[in-house]
This record gives C-alpha cells, structure tokens and sequence, in this order.
C-alpha cells in the first residue's frame, strides 16, 4: 500500500494530464458533429481491420479440414465417373440403372484420413511415413491415394504410424491401365525423375497417344478401378520390341502432397486368402 501511495504522489501530476486527456478528446468528438464522423470512420475501419485479420487466421486453420474434404469428394467423384464410363462403354443403359451400377460399383470401399508425416522424396528407394497404424485400422498392402492421383501402398505398419512405398520407388509395381481402351501393363519407376514412370507391356494394337488417361485397372485388391494415375508423355518401343513402353508424367506432386487417404477394401481378406491358396496349390503342382 506504501508502495502504491508513493507512486501516486510521485506521478500524481502525469496521471491527471492522462485523465484531462481523456476527458477532452471525449468532450471533442462527443459534442462536435464532423470531429465525432472522423472517430466513428476510423473506428469502423480498425474494426473491420481487426475482423479480417481474424477471418485470415480463422480461414488459415480451417485449411486442413478443406482440403480433406476436398480430396474425399475428389476420390468419390472419380470412381463415380469410372463406373459410369465401364457402364457406358458395356451398353446403352437407362439412368436408374446407371446409377444402381455407380452406387455398386463404389460402396465396397471406404477410406481413412492420414497425413504425410516423412517423405524422402529424392532417393531411388523413396518412403512415406502417415500418421495412421494399426490403432487405426491400418493393415500392410493397403493403398493410399490422394486427390490427384496415386501415391503408394502401405509396407509396415506400427500401432500410430505407418511406412508407405510410394510409385517413385524401384521395388513399386502397380497395375494400370489406358482410360477407355482396357489395355493393362505394369507401373514401374526407373529410379530418375520423381515426375515420370513408365508403363510396361502394353499390347502393341492398343490404341495410344500422347495425353491419354492412365488409371488403375482394378485387377488387385488394393486400388478401386479408374483412379487417376497420369497421363501419357509420350509412347516408345519396350526393350524386346513386342510392346510399347509408355512414359507416364504423374498426377501426384511428391514434393507438395500432405493430405492422404488409405484404401479400405471389406473383401480383401477373401481374396488374398484365395490367391494364397492359388498360389501354393500351383506351386505344389506336380509337372
């Protein structure tokens, strides 16, 4: 209380200039028409200043969410369109039957959001690292995507984090396939340019040039048919000369990409516990 005492009689004079001050300026645009609009449009614009600055920040943190909605519409929309294509190029059907195979065609599947935690964009044996696990739901050889393409399938898997091989990676091996023609050949990396991988053994007949839609084709348990890939480059002779090596200039940018989704399929168990099966039953096949 000294203290306080003490300050008040030392700055006692500097304190009532603060108060006449007050009192004045509240005086002036208080009883003086043109003074008090200047107060008032000043206000307003600082007001309003201070309101879009917190829009900006609000809008900011909100970017996240959008963009994961964003790319799950975009997924949906894509597989929608791809049914839609296989419905056409098959028969002339009527539009509620059209949608009946697009809402078949799509409800098997289902997604989960993850984000990119590492990426090693850069090396020949490129990774990813998502932050979704086991805990999560998230099992070995499922795929990620996200909204512009293809991104990779998931190797390792820890009970919050899980290991991606991306398709910029020289052990990755992807089935795809030419939009529209059905023609399908294998997706591999050559380890140079994170923009570019090459179709392999596509048919020679197959009708290709350069910007045609390369997408996946469906044949795996791991990626919906018709999800965006990339688009041809340019078309060359395979090393053999008995099909064409297509270069593929991809959809995803590896450098940029942060928000992904893992593919959920219900049925996956099932079919590979039957390929498993297939696969050592031929085996073990006597010649």
């Amino acid at each position: 209380m000294y203290h306080i005492l003490e300050f008040l009689r030392k700055y006692y004079y500097i304190l009532i200039f603060i108060v006449l001050e007050i009192i004045s300026f509240w005086a002036l645009f208080r009883f003086n028409n043109y003074q008090g609009s200047v107060w008032l449009t000043s206000a307003n614009s600082t007001t309003a200043k201070i309101n879009r600055l917190y829009y900006d920040i609000a809008t900011y943190w909100h970017l996240g969410e959008v963009n994961r909605k964003l790319t799950s519409e975009n997924l949906r929309l894509q597989q929608e369109a791809h049914a839609l294509r296989e419905a056409l190029l098959d028969q002339k059907v009527e539009g509620t039957f059209l949608d009946s195979i697009t809402r078949t065609s799509i409800s098997g599947y289902q997604y989960i959001d993850a984000k990119v935690i590492v990426n090693s964009d850069g090396k020949k044996n490129n990774y990813i690292v998502i932050d979704k696990g086991a805990n999560d739901g998230i099992t070995r050889d499922m795929g990620v995507i996200c909204g512009n393409g293809v991104v990779g399938i998931v190797c390792i898997t820890g009970p919050r984090y899980s290991l991606v091989t991306p398709i910029i990676n020289k052990h990755s091996n992807i089935s795809c396939r030419i939009r529209g023609e059905r023609h399908f050949g294998t997706l591999q990396w050559d380890g140079k340019d994170c923009r570019y991988v090459y179709l392999d053994e596509i048919p020679r007949y197959a009708k290709i040039k350069k910007g045609s839609i390369i997408e996946t084709s469906g044949h795996s348990s791991v990626f919906p048919p018709g999800l965006y890939v990339g688009k041809v480059n340019s078309v060359n002779d395979s090393p053999d000369g008995q099909s064409f090596r297509l270069k593929v200039e991809l959809g995803t940018d590896f450098l940029t990409t942060r928000d992904v989704n893992i593919v959920i399929t219900p049925y996956k168990a099932e079919i590979d516990t039957l390929q498993l099966y297939a696969n050592r039953a031929y085996t073990d096949e006597p010649s």
